[in-house]
């Protein structure tokens, strides 16, 4: 099992289509979108090629392939042109780890109550994070494809059995990697 991990679009439709050709690229079985997908926020500038309309398009192109987190910016309209779900927080198996996927608005990203094995994969904040903690706890954010903060790297994640990796997504060039204890 392999998932590309991206956060924080905002109806950037070259962004999305950069994480749809990720979704082939790296060969992966689902793409997990960690909010924010559609609206640019009033606070934020436009991003590269804004047009949620053909963005949402995209992604019910490959609904079977998404588990989309929903974000603070994502509204029952946005719901409503597309053809996959919307989770809350949501938490799932991955092998002998425990995945919990949160937007990070609604959820202690900072100073997370966690459980060994746990893998905390947000997004929100608009930096990419990797850190591992004591007794196997993950805490990973991609930040966000289309509107990076803090003179940050748009990027995106990689998880495998073996490895968590942060990636940029202009280049593919590898920010930093963390093997994954499977026993």
């Amino acid at each position: 099992m392999k998932y590309i991990i991206g956060s924080d679009i905002h109806g950037s439709l070259y962004y999305g289509l950069r994480l749809i050709e990720l979704l082939e690229q790296e060969q992966a079985d689902k793409l997990i979108i960690l909010g924010d997908l559609y609206y640019h926020g009033p606070r934020n500038p436009f991003p590269k090629e804004y047009n949620p309309a053909k963005l949402a398009e995209s992604l019910n192109q490959i609904k079977n392939k998404l588990i989309v987190i929903k974000g603070n910016c994502d509204s029952e309209v946005d719901e409503m042109i597309s053809d996959f779900g919307f989770l809350p927080t949501h938490t799932m198996p991955f092998f002998n780890y425990n995945l919990i996927l949160t937007h990070g608005h609604n959820y202690e990203v900072l100073n997370p109550k966690l459980n060994s094995g746990d893998i905390l994969l947000y997004g929100h904040y608009h930096l990419p994070v990797l850190r591992t903690l004591e007794n196997d706890k993950i805490i990973a954010s991609p930040g966000s494809v289309s509107l990076p903060k803090n003179d940050s790297k748009r990027a995106y994640i990689i998880l495998s059995e073996n490895a968590i990796i942060l990636k940029e997504l202009d280049n593919g060039k590898i920010i930093q990697k963390e093997s994954l204890c499977l026993n």
